[in-house]
């Protein structure tokens, strides 16, 4: 086994921690050393394929089919299970998948049999809601427990060990790719930064799709021995039962979670004690839900980080930190990045864990990364004399809508392709529970007949649910420059 990739940091881990929990999710209890064996069957299942896609919630087998396919060998591919069947293909489709890891039935949506015909030819159904028809050719998850689990992986530090799609401005998403080297070098400065250890039991609410849930989470989790306790969805009964039963210590997320558990009527009836650190990020932090975070939810530490799919964790704040601090900033470098303003204020990071490119666009990867490695991040901030960064504005149209990043000029494609639609602008509305929402403007083509509701309904069909637009306001005309761009300006002044 090679040191320095994914495969060889869960080997150590099973050998260290043999016999402590590592996973919990229901019923299912594996200890490191049965997750190891687990992870090896899997593996054992994904042999041969270059690329592997993943597309579940946050479960057990999640855990288990991602280390698998890393283990493997492959590349993983993490799928938004908030993605359109339409949007799940294109993924597919432009990272050359040949073996996927699927739900069938979850939250009254079939997401494998939407997909149809099109779909790799080596699919594995994942059981979230229990046991389903069987479909010809896909492969159910209990027949990983036939397969030999004696598996020596064959990756590599600098190999490609993920790519994680992102949504550019530009409305294509790109998808940035990272080694095993850098995937475990930005988990570790998590880790060390917020003190996890062995004796941490972390309740991931975090999709494993994202880079939070999957390398500040789970990567994070093996390197240091923690106990990984996957959560679905969001449901906060579940998540108070889940802190009180389990003995949860570590519960990182978007502000809305801690907003939500500090205003829940039952939180009074369960014993919150375990809790010790919170990670947060992605939307603004007020001081007084810091304070709150601390003194009523029982937090010893609250940080807050700043980092992007291209980087992962390129700032995470300190325990010692005080609350004004962490509301206000992002934290100091870590992971090895180098952090500066370039023009116009643009955050510039530069280090060994920027992303290695992004897959087959070598036109975008010039463009976000220039000739002496800096990336160029499209976000506005300001650094005080101690080097902590702060996030005061976008160069680029992105809003986040309950923690997850929008571009809306995805959106925006999405709703010219609706017949009568001669353009829309989409711009990001405060919220107080999601932080953001969308907000389409749209110019309808001469004699069309659309309503709010028909314009509504056609984004539900094709957007992923967090890049639905809450409000539509047909108009007349959009503010313009002189030379003719939208002033998207003037429609966030008008509607702030």
């Amino acid at each position: 086994m090679v040191e320095g990739t994914i495969p060889a940091a869960l080997d150590r881990a099973a050998d260290r921690f043999a016999g402590l929990e590592a996973l919990v999710d229901g019923e299912v209890r594996l200890t490191y050393a049965e997750l190891a064996r687990r992870v090896r069957q899997a593996a054992r299942f994904f042999e041969g394929h270059e690329r592997v896609a993943l597309c579940s919630p946050n479960t057990w087998h999640w855990v288990v089919a991602g280390l698998g396919a890393l283990y493997a060998g492959a590349t993983l591919v993490p799928v938004n299970t908030r993605f359109t069947a339409r949007e799940t293909l294109d993924i597919l489709d432009r990272a050359r998948v040949s073996a996927l890891a699927i739900t069938g039935a979850f939250l009254g949506t079939d997401r494998l049999a939407d997909l149809g015909p099109a779909r790799p030819g080596t699919v594995l159904r994942i059981p979230v809601e229990g046991v389903e028809d069987p479909v010809d050719g896909v492969t159910e998850w209990d027949a990983l427990a036939d397969l030999d689990g004696d598996f020596v992986s064959p990756a590599r530090p600098g190999d490609i060990s993920d790519i994680l799609f992102t949504s550019g401005t530009t409305g294509r998403s790109k998808g940035a790719m990272s080694s095993h080297r850098q995937a475990l070098s930005v988990a570790e400065a998590w880790a060390e930064c917020g003190g996890l250890t062995e004796n941490d039991r972390y309740l991931v609410l975090n999709p494993f799709f994202h880079t939070f849930g999957y390398k500040a989470g789970i990567l994070a989790a093996v390197l240091r021995g923690a106990a990984i306790l996957p959560q679905r969805t969001f449901d906060v009964r579940e998540t108070l039962r889940l802190i009180e039963t389990e003995r949860v210590s570590v519960l990182p997320g978007a502000p809305t979670i801690y907003q939500v558990l500090l205003d829940a009527p039952e939180r009074a009836d369960h014993d919150l004690s375990s809790l010790r650190l919170a990670v947060t990020g992605a939307a603004p932090v007020p001081v007084p839900l810091v304070e709150r975070m601390r003194s009523e939810l029982g937090f010893d530490a609250v940080l807050t980080a700043y980092g992007l799919t291209e980087a992962v964790v390129a700032t995470m704040s300190r325990p010692e930190d005080d609350a004004e601090l962490v509301s206000n900033f992002s934290g100091r470098a870590t992971a090895g990045f180098e952090v500066k303003l370039g023009e116009n204020d643009e955050v510039l990071l530069r280090g060994p864990n920027v992303m290695l490119g992004y897959l087959d666009d070598p036109g975008a990867t010039a463009k976000a990364v220039d000739a002496e490695g800096w990336l160029h991040t499209g976000d506005v901030g300001v650094l005080n004399e101690r080097g902590y960064l702060k996030i005061v504005d976008r160069i680029k149209d992105m809003y986040v809508c309950g923690g997850f990043n929008v571009y809306p000029a995805e959106v925006e494609q999405v709703l010219g392709r609706l017949e009568g639609v001669a353009e829309a602008a989409v711009i990001g509305v405060p919220d107080e529970r999601l932080g953001e929402v969308g907000k389409a403007f749209v110019r309808l083509r001469p004699g069309a007949d659309l309503s709010t509701e028909d314009i509504l309904t056609y984004c539900e069909r094709e957007l992923a649910n967090y890049k639905l637009p809450r409000f539509v306001d047909v108009v007349a005309e959009l503010p313009r420059t002189l030379s003719g761009k939208v002033l998207k300006r003037v429609l966030r002044e008008e509607n702030g």
